[in-house]
């Protein structure tokens, strides 16, 4: 059994605040009222956190008041939302898109408050969590099964940093949160931040970027608002940041098959326990002739500190952009080199059909590199994952109603009986995976895993009743 409640108290909107994807419920409420045509955006919603502004006559006018301190020419000071999230689990955890909070059994909670300060071009937001979950013992992996089985579970274990439990004490923590000092100017912001950040049009499965994991601390170059041009109009976001590890080992690490150890520790090259340096980009497009219509690229890579660095001395140093390399890997300049960088690529749309109050959106990515176009011509199927999503809105007389299901499948295609890709969020030399703190930052259903989520929303004005449903094929 699982609860989960939410409680905002106040919000406080201003200039180019964040709308932290703590308050995901805001991001999925706008995108329900757009698509019943009650608000239109220039902002296509699929780089987020996004700044209040774009939504502040809709916060003022229909749902929050602001608490402001300080608002003049010069200085502007508020107090930023008190949110207080709950989570309940009775016996196995289970964790969905909700940033810090760990994979938990029995209560969890998350507080968050803080402050919004903007002098000049110059904005500070200081936006601190306290988390503290009970992480009761539960069944986890059984005991009993042979060590065989125990083998091929390691497998994944040892491939990527998802612990089966966070140590065996409760945890009580104070974080940074959604933190950032950034400097603004007119459309663009450039700053370090720690706050989630969610890619691509997808609501229940980000394959990516999510929240699903906590924060992690980032230089952060972006668009503020839609880039108009003739042809129409860019977002992007640029940045290059921390990943760290959980520090937790999985079960059982003692145990043995056929005379070897099966727990093998998650390092570097050189033997050390190592933070990963990661960069990522996305670009959304919409162009003027098709309206309601977005198309986004995302590509991201992550390594060990130790390769940027150079402290790979039979490798030389990569270089700090190395999302801006070759995309295939004919054009490797070391080969040795790239082997050592888990990366991403992919593309992904979003289409509004607003007389049909309709949504349509997919997204397509790649956890590997092609060697070439005919590769990736050839063996399209090989380490794909992709989502399809589908939104409709109907009217009554007394009540509106949402119908929308996603579909996210990232399970190993056929093709890897004659060509291995190996599960998604999984690699070779970076044993701790696409994670962050023991949580992978995109999809929360995990390597090799599909989902189908079916929901039905029951809106009017403000109010929102919705239930879902959700099947997944683990692993």
């Amino acid at each position: 059994m699982k609860k989960k409640i939410f409680f905002l108290l106040f919000y406080s909107v201003v200039y180019t605040q964040s709308v932290t994807l703590n308050e995901s419920f805001l991001y999925n409420y706008y995108r329900l009222m757009e698509l019943d045509g009650k608000i239109e955006f220039d902002n296509s919603l699929l780089i987020r956190p996004l700044n209040s502004s774009l939504f502040e006559n809709e916060f003022n006018n229909n749902i929050y008041n602001n608490f402001t301190l300080t608002n003049n020419n010069k200085i502007h000071l508020s107090i930023l939302p008190l949110n207080y999230s709950i989570e309940y689990n009775s016996k196995h955890p289970y964790k969905r898109n909700n940033g810090s909070m760990i994979p938990n059994s029995g209560y969890q909670h998350l507080v968050s408050l803080g402050f919004y300060l903007k002098l000049g071009p110059l904005s500070i937001q200081i936006n601190p969590e306290h988390i503290f979950a009970e992480n009761l013992e539960y069944d986890g992996f059984w005991e009993g099964h042979y060590d065989s089985i125990w083998a091929k579970r390691y497998s994944t274990w040892n491939n990527i940093d998802i612990p089966e439990r966070f140590g065996i004490n409760h945890q009580n923590q104070l974080l940074i949160g959604q933190s950032s000092i950034k400097l603004n100017f007119k459309t663009f912001s450039i700053g370090v931040s720690n706050e989630n950040i969610w890619w691509g049009p997808a609501q229940r499965n980000s394959i990516m970027m999510s929240n699903n994991a906590r924060g992690f601390k980032h230089i952060s170059f972006n668009s503020i608002e839609p880039v108009k041009t003739k042809i129409g109009k860019f977002e992007w976001q640029l940045i290059s940041g921390r990943l760290e590890p959980s520090g937790y080992t999985p079960p059982n690490t003692d145990r043995t098959y056929g005379g070897v150890k099966l727990y093998i520790p998650k390092e570097n090259e050189i033997r050390e326990v190592d933070w990963r340096y990661f960069q990522g980009m996305v670009i959304v497009y919409s162009p003027k002739w098709i309206d309601g219509f977005s198309l986004g690229h995302i590509r991201w890579a992550q390594m060990y500190s130790a390769l940027t660095e150079g402290r790979y001395a039979w490798l030389g140093q990569s270089n700090y952009f190395p999302i801006f390399t070759n995309l295939f890997r004919k054009n490797d300049l070391n080969s040795d080199i790239q082997e050592q960088i888990d990366q991403g690529a992919g593309l992904f749309f979003r289409w509004i059909w607003k007389k049909e109050k309709t949504e349509i959106y997919a997204e397509y990515h790649y956890d590997d590199s092609k060697l070439n176009f005919r590769d990736l011509i050839l063996d399209d199927d090989n380490a794909r994952a992709s989502t399809l999503g589908i939104k409709k809105v109907f009217n009554t007389s007394k009540n509106n109603y949402e119908i929308s299901w996603e579909w996210t499948k990232m399970e190993q295609s056929g093709s890897r009986l004659l060509r291995g890709g190996g599960s998604w969020y999984r690699h070779a030399f970076i044993k701790h995976g696409y994670t962050n703190h023991g949580e992978i930052i995109g999809s929360a259903i995990g390597p090799g895993s599909n989902s189908h989520f079916f929901s039905l929303t029951k809106f009017k004005k403000h109010n929102l009743l919705s239930l879902g449903f959700e099947i997944i094929e683990n692993d």
